[in-house]
């Protein structure tokens, strides 16, 4: 028994029959209405601010993303919200999402050891049109035209582009994890052939390294990654959302005694070379200006491309 059910229980013990029940419900209501509210989940899932959604960040530090995201600070909050990707209740992931091109900036996540499976069901996130909407990421209504962001009939049509994950359902630990990245506000339109041999092939070799490697001091698997698309200038499909020009990668974790990462970016089309080359960190921000994890212990000026030859890793993390 609660404590708002003690109350009644004792007080109709008491009064059964007696004209003072209405009277006392009129007292009960309100204690009624606190604990309703303490128990229900007021946060809203598109926020103002990063560091509302700062756990999903190493060291809880957002990346600059260079005329965008500087210092923890969202240049146009018109344009770029960030929406702490939410499903049943509880905040999965984080993403910086422009509504103008309708494609996210990045999707970020902590990395813990991750499960197979998926589940294609793709959502929309209700709050880019009315933040009095429900918080959790929802099917499209076809009854709604969807001012601020992609939806599923943006993508119909056409064979040559795929809702391509930037935080991938591969990276998680659990059926609702995964459920929880099938949204289109991390999505973008990929070319099917980078999306499925380029793209692929590094997102398994990033998984292989962290899974084997990435183990903090509590003996857990644990890793940071940010994962991001670079828009093209005015390249659209369907005449609404933005086809990215590049699309790029990053991870960190504790390993050891030692920090590792490394960052993997590429062109969004079907020609160019087999395997993505693994670049350091300092490399993605003199090519593309993204400083994935700043002000943290991440190195640099080296990548893994040691360990691609040990046996764990050998055969997901090719390189030619």
């Amino acid at each position: 028994m609660n404590l708002l059910q003690g109350h009644f229980a004792g007080f109709h013990r008491s009064v059964v029959g007696s004209q003072m029940i209405p009277l006392m419900m009129q007292h009960l209501l309100p204690l009624a209405t606190l604990l309703l509210l303490s128990i229900i989940p007021t946060e809203t899932e598109v926020v103002t601010s990063v560091a509302e959604c700062n756990k999903f960040f190493l060291e809880k530090t957002p990346p600059n993303i260079r005329g965008i995201l500087e210092g923890g600070t969202i240049l146009d909050q018109n344009r770029y919200k960030v929406i702490c990707q939410t499903l049943r209740n509880i905040r999965r992931f984080v993403t910086l999402y422009d509504t103008q091109n309708k494609i996210p900036v990045f999707s970020a996540a902590k990395y813990r050891v991750s499960s197979e499976g998926r589940e294609p069901l793709w959502k929309i996130e209700p709050q880019l049109e009315n933040t009095n909407y429900d918080d959790n990421m929802t099917p499209a209504d076809k009854k709604i035209i969807y001012a601020h962001q992609a939806v599923i009939t943006d993508y119909s049509g056409q064979q040559e582009f795929e809702k391509g994950h930037l935080f991938p359902s591969s990276y998680t630990c659990d059926v609702v994890d995964k459920r929880s990245t099938f949204t289109l506000t991390n999505a973008v339109p990929q070319r099917k052939l980078f999306n499925n041999r380029q793209w692929n092939m590094m997102e398994s070799c990033v998984k292989c390294i962290m899974d084997n490697y990435c183990i903090n001091n509590n003996y857990k698997t644990e890793g940071f990654v940010v994962i991001g698309a670079q828009p093209s200038n005015g390249n659209l499909l369907n005449k609404k959302v933005n086809i990215p020009s590049v699309l790029w990668s990053a991870f960190c974790c504790y390993s050891q005694n030692s920090w590792l990462a490394s960052a993997h970016w590429g062109e969004n089309t079907n020609d160019g070379p087999t395997y993505l080359q693994t670049k350091t960190l300092g490399e993605l921000h003199t090519e593309l200006g993204i400083k994935a994890f700043p002000g943290t212990q991440c190195p640099n000026d080296i990548s893994v491309t040691e360990l691609y030859s040990e046996p764990a890793c050998k055969d997901q993390c090719r390189q030619k």
